[in-house]
């Protein structure tokens, strides 16, 4: 299977600028970008197809660069947007790109990375309007997807010339690295056809240059793939810990258990079918969410951190609250209700304060029945006192009620 094909069996191609490509992917070893706008100091979760497309091509031989858009950014993609993006300070967008640059080479260590603010900030008013802009047909401006979408609602010229700045990426790529690729998501056709379009134009018709798209991440049940309650799942683990992230994975719905592992794991085709057939059979057992999570938590952040991740899953599940540690107790309860006492108290009264009872006869109540467990052990004696020396280094009790009652203690 050529990689075309097997980027189709993954759902990874959503159009192609030119059927060529398939056999051209095969014969050469093209030099290829993908880039990403530095409109925050971390990547999140829907960037990661991008570096995942660029990986499978790097691992047939390609060569990526991925472009970081200092220059870009500070001009604002309208692309899937149904408003004006905030303007990023230069300093801004800078930081931003240092920081989203540490992350890419931790997925692609041997990929060459650039910051197209090197060369857009170099050109001047005059040859941008006069050897640039006089490429550019403005009916066909207006016709791309992320401009049309956007007139009801108003476009400054600020994000309507973004296709023209990004153009010149490709242009620039492709007489100053031989870089024949750009790939990215659907709704970036049009800035893709228009570099092509700029390319021709430019610098004659006779160069040769594709693009290559894959469909827009979605959740079967259409929700917004890379989002939780707390908002956007990050690779930056001070933004969405290690264990945050590991149990994102874990959490995929089983409808798209299948889809997330064809696209975001390194197996072959043999060995996805095989996860496949055994995750049909016993989907309870969620195969095939483990397998994404652990390729991807590795991938991001490293075999310890997964490691320490998977410790505190198991932990969780068994009860086993001692054999964590601090840091483990602070990523895994993140998101508990906690209260913090100044001094060692009796177990009725802490389950109330607490909110894990609502009156003395109830707390009694559940700790006679058993309820009730005290660092994963449990506890049937209502004189029992919560101490801070037998806390978890000092600092931490984790009492929980029933199977899904959880209150962190701060000592």
């Amino acid at each position: 299977m050529n990689l075309l094909q097997e980027l189709k069996w993954r759902d990874l191609i959503f159009d192609i600028t030119d059927p060529e490509i398939e056999q051209t992917l095969e014969k050469e070893k093209l030099t290829f970008y993908v880039g990403a706008d530095p409109t925050a100091d971390s990547l999140h979760v829907g960037h990661l197809i991008s570096y995942l497309v660029s990986k499978r091509l790097q691992d047939r031989g390609h060569h990526p660069i991925l472009v970081i858009g200092g220059g870009t950014g500070l001009i604002g993609d309208p692309s899937g947007r149904s408003s004006e993006r905030q303007l990023l300070t230069l300093e801004t967008s800078l930081k931003n790109a240092e920081a989203i640059t540490r992350q890419v080479k931790n997925i692609l260590p041997d990929a060459e990375v650039v910051n197209n603010y090197d060369w857009i900030s170099k050109i001047d008013i005059i040859t941008f309007l006069r050897d640039i802009g006089k490429n550019f047909n403005i009916n066909s401006m207006m016709a791309k997807d992320s401009v049309k979408s956007r007139l009801d609602q108003g476009i400054s010229f600020t994000e309507f010339s973004y296709q023209v700045i990004q153009s010149l990426d490709f242009m620039h790529l492709y007489k100053e690295n031989k870089c024949k690729l750009q790939i990215g998501g659907q709704d970036q056709w049009g800035n893709i056809t228009a570099g092509l379009e700029l390319i021709r134009k430019a610098l004659g018709h006779e160069e040769k240059a594709y693009g290559l798209t894959w469909p827009l991440l979605t959740k079967a049940d259409g929700s917004k793939f890379g989002k939780t309650a707390g908002g956007a799942v990050w690779l930056d683990k001070n933004r969405t810990s290690v264990y945050e992230f590991f149990q994102y994975w874990i959490n995929t719905p089983d409808k798209d258990a299948v889809s997330f592992l064809k696209k975001f794991t390194f197996k072959s085709i043999e060995e996805t079918k095989e996860i496949i057939s055994e995750f049909e059979k016993a989907p309870h057992q969620r195969l095939a969410q483990h397998k994404i999570a652990e390729e991807l938590t590795v991938l991001v952040h490293g075999k310890e951190a997964y490691e320490g991740a998977l410790r505190i899953s198991k932990a969780l599940f068994s009860g086993d609250i001692k054999s964590l540690n601090v840091d483990e107790i602070k990523d895994g309860f993140k998101d508990v209700p906690s209260i913090t006492i100044l001094e060692d108290k009796n177990i009725v009264d802490l389950l109330i304060e607490a909110h894990l009872a609502s009156s003395k006869r109830e707390s009694r109540e559940f700790i006679k029945n058993n309820a009730v467990s005290i660092n994963g052990e449990k506890v049937n004696d209502l004189d029992f006192i919560v101490k801070k020396e037998n806390a978890i280094s000092n600092q931490f009790t984790v009492i929980k009620r029933g199977k899904k009652k959880y209150s962190l203690v701060k000592h």
